[in-house]
């Protein structure tokens, strides 16, 4: 039955489409561990045992989400930590572009600074792009602070290194080479990559931001996606939202819904009762056990006019959290029936104006029969319902809404 109610979705048009975002969470830390889970959490903490069962489930889970009539999958890249252990995303997305047929498989994505040359996300994600047969969106992102400790980088240089990281990965893409490129940071006589991608002139590009204003403008110009990152209260995202519309605005045109993403984590059982007593301890556990040291943004890796935009919603991040109620009220997490959980996120997705819903089905701690019982529920109860609200060509964010 769920397989029927996953391949009806598709037979109607729908103005929003439906991820499976998975982070790779280690759930295991011992309980007496209190030190921050990245950069310095100490490697003998990992069970290899544990891993091995866990990279494996979590494949299963985004596969599963294929069958289910999601539109596609997300996966991410970290490096040195509990939060997510996933620090090769593109392992991950090889493996779903073969053993699955029809759902995107967006990589959100390859940390561009840390990559040298940069040519090699040229030609993994291209790979990927040929055994999916089109079906990669390619994610470029900045790296999170942590990040540029892990990889002894300085951060003063991210924004430089990413840039000109971004024009040899189109270059590769979309010019017939060998050709050149000099940079300051990268220096390539021979950029002729093998093999090209299977979409052209490149396939569709995802770029994520916790509100970076470098970061927004960016997008805007070259028209890509942009994808609000989680764990802040639902008026950040309100914030960050408005400021991408008025930066494409900024560039001439008006942004197409699919040009934004709400990432968010959301819980489904059959009642709000069941959903909070399932949900609440794992939900904890994610954040006050995996998000603290996330937070960490080293000398020069921020510019000052986006410190003073990020830090409008410093305050609000979720590793600041105590009681429930306040994750209620922020709407850190979707958690309730099918029909509360229905009504949050079509009253979300109209005050957002996004038309690409992230959702994490699997958080922190969270079992594997509570997490595929979820994407059953959201595939089931929730997701055709949000698909029949919004329509193809119909628009998704109230025109009163668009002006600040």
């Amino acid at each position: 039955m769920l397989r029927r109610a996953g391949e009806a979705r598709h037979k109607y048009g729908a103005c929003v489409r439906f991820f499976s975002f998975h982070l790779m969470p280690y759930p295991d830390l011992p309980a007496d561990y209190e030190g921050p889970a990245w950069v310095t959490v100490p490697n003998s903490l990992y069970d290899p045992a544990v891993g091995s069962k866990l990279y494996n489930r979590y494949l299963d889970e985004l596969i599963y989400a294929e069958e289910l009539g999601f539109d596609g999958v997300c996966i991410n890249e970290h490096h040195q930590n509990a939060y997510g252990i996933m620090p090769s995303p593109n392992l991950m997305a090889s493996i779903l572009a073969r053993q699955t047929s029809r759902v995107k498989i967006a990589v959100v994505g390859n940390a561009l600074p840390l990559y040298d040359p940069p040519t090699r996300v040229a030609e993994e994600f291209a790979m990927i792009d040929n055994i999916s047969n089109g079906r990669l969106i390619a994610g470029f992102v900045v790296g999170g602070g942590p990040e540029y400790y892990s990889f002894s980088i300085n951060p003063a240089h991210a924004r430089e290194r990413f840039q000109e990281a971004h024009d040899i990965i189109m270059k590769a893409w979309t010019e017939d080479g060998p050709s050149e490129f000099i940079g300051r940071h990268y220096k390539l006589r021979f950029v002729n990559t093998w093999p090209k991608p299977v979409q052209q002139p490149h396939p569709e590009v995802w770029i994520p931001g916790a509100g970076s204003l470098e970061t927004l403008e960016f997008v805007a110009r070259q028209r890509y996606a942009y994808m609000g990152i989680p764990y802040f209260h639902i008026d950040v995202f309100e914030r960050q939202f408005r400021l991408f519309r008025e930066a494409c605005e900024a560039e001439g045109y008006t942004y197409d819904p699919k040009q934004a993403g709400w990432l968010t984590p959301i819980y489904v059982a059959e009642t709000d009762e069941q959903a909070r007593r399932e949900y609440e301890d794992h939900w904890w556990y994610f954040a006050k056990r995996l998000l603290p040291g996330i937070e960490i943004s080293p000398p020069g890796y921020t510019s000052l006019r986006s410190v003073e935009n990020i830090l409008k919603g410093r305050g609000s991040f979720a590793m600041n959290l105590e009681t429930w109620d306040q994750v209620v009220e922020g709407q850190y997490a979707i958690v309730g029936s099918p029909d509360t959980v229905y009504e949050q996120l079509e009253r979300d997705i109209v005050r957002l104006g996004t038309g690409n819903l992230l959702g994490l089905f699997q958080l922190g701690s969270l079992p594997e029969d509570l997490t595929r019982r979820n994407l059953e529920l959201f595939a089931s109860e929730v997701m055709p319902r949000l698909a029949k609200r919004f329509p193809e060509g119909q628009a998704i964010i109230d025109a009163a809404t668009t002006v600040a």
